[in-house]
């Protein structure tokens, strides 16, 4: 059990029936090693249909006082509670979606509350970054690519508690603190609960409480897969990175430092110091300047912008290089004719990799930036701010208080 209501009577003495019920149930429950929600309903205020006055009065008897009725109630107590019980753990609160549209097609609501199945482990959600692959799914951009079925939570980016496991889990246990980016075709973590493959997920660094652990996966793993997976970055290399103190070229900049390479990067004139604090080699304040009078014979360009920014960004190009793309396919007849690479990248759920982005975070070689901490009931708001693309780092919802 995960959640627990409690049936209780206003007790008029310690001796209670509800309150040895009360202790008795709890006690289990945290044997058991399973964080526990229990919810006291006062059936004398609020009953039930189905309790019969006799187990009403019996809550709030004493033991020597229990006439034989209230004893016979009392028999029936601890499957009543069960039934209970597992009523409550049906449902969750969620921010889910009925229809492709605007910010308001943002509902919170009541959800059913997954289970886990072989392989899968139920995670308490903490905390939940705010990506924009989430507005776009939500406006209906990838319909086509991931054809989500209605009603669907948004949000894959999340950091929280392992809850429960599917049978055949072993790499993780009850209580395990855990972040991930799961499978987007399913149901995200804009929600009390989610259930994630067990290979999506990885112990979350333990340098970061849960609020900063669930702005790095997506973004993290975005960077990691298309420097170091698609581009093959090598040390040495020169890489210009745009919207260098956006979410994902944040991680990126840091990332190929890491790695030893040469890094330009362009931001806004407000984000310039921050591109320096991550290790920018040569920062570009793209108010003012054109990059590619400042960047040249680049090996990789990472390109989350898309647009004129990715046209301009073929002549920093060195033959052989790599052009890659987060938001919209480069040309391969463009790129056959320079004699360079072009990739779209779209990053998948990757639980190994993003163990070692956590000792990387854990031993001070890389960072999250959160601009904005927000609660789930302003997820509108959230969207509304990561669509204006001017995000310093990012925004992370909090799901738990």
């Amino acid at each position: 059990m995960k959640n627990i209501l409690l049936i209780q009577s206003s007790p008029r003495g310690s001796e209670s029936y509800s309150q040895r019920v009360a202790d008795s149930i709890v006690k289990e429950i945290k044997a058991r090693h399973v964080s526990t929600t229990v919810t006291f309903r006062d059936l004398a205020q609020d009953p039930l249909p189905h309790v019969g006055p006799a187990f009403v009065s019996a809550l709030s008897a004493k033991p020597e006082e229990l006439t034989a009725a209230q004893s016979e109630a009392l028999a029936l107590s601890d499957a009543l509670i069960g039934e209970l019980a597992s009523a409550t753990s049906q449902t969750m609160k969620a921010i889910r979606i009925h229809r492709y549209g605007g910010p308001e097609a943002l509902q919170y609501e009541d959800a059913p509350r997954p289970q886990p199945q072989a392989g899968e482990v139920l995670i308490r959600v903490h905390a939940a970054g705010v990506n924009p692959i989430d507005w776009k799914v939500r406006e209906g951009h990838v319909k086509d690519f991931w054809p989500h079925k209605f009603p669907l939570i948004l949000g894959w980016d999340l950091s929280g508690v392992v809850e429960e496991l599917g049978r055949g889990v072993s790499r993780f246990k009850i209580g395990d603190e855990v972040y991930s980016v799961p499978d987007p075709t399913r149901n995200g973590a804009y929600a009390d609960y989610i259930v994630v493959r067990e290979s999506e997920l990885a112990l979350k660094p333990n340098s970061l409480h849960h609020i900063r652990a669930a702005a790095v996966p997506l973004a993290a793993l975005t960077a990691w897969q298309s420097l170091f997976d698609t581009a093959q970055l090598q040390p040495g290399q020169r890489v210009l990175i745009h919207a260098g103190s956006g979410g994902v070229g944040h991680f990126a900049v840091q990332l190929a430092k890491w790695k030893g390479a040469y890094v330009f990067a362009t931001a806004s004139t407000k984000n310039q110091e921050l591109l320096r604090e991550l290790g920018a080699d040569e920062t570009i304040d793209y108010t003012t300047q054109r990059f590619e009078d400042v960047a040249r014979n680049v090996d990789i360009v990472l390109d989350p912008i898309g647009g004129d920014t990715q046209e301009r960004s073929w002549q920093v190009l060195k033959k052989g290089g790599a052009l890659l793309s987060l938001v919209q396919p480069p040309s391969a007849e463009k790129a056959k004719e320079l004699g360079v690479r072009a990739a779209f990248v779209a990053s998948h759920p990757n639980g190994a990799q993003l163990a070692e982005i956590a000792r990387l975070i854990d031993s001070r070689k890389l960072k999250p930036i959160v601009e904005r901490i927000l609660p789930l009931l302003e997820v509108r708001r959230a969207h509304e701010l990561s669509q204006s693309g001017h995000t310093r780092g990012k925004i992370v919802l909090r799901v738990k208080e």
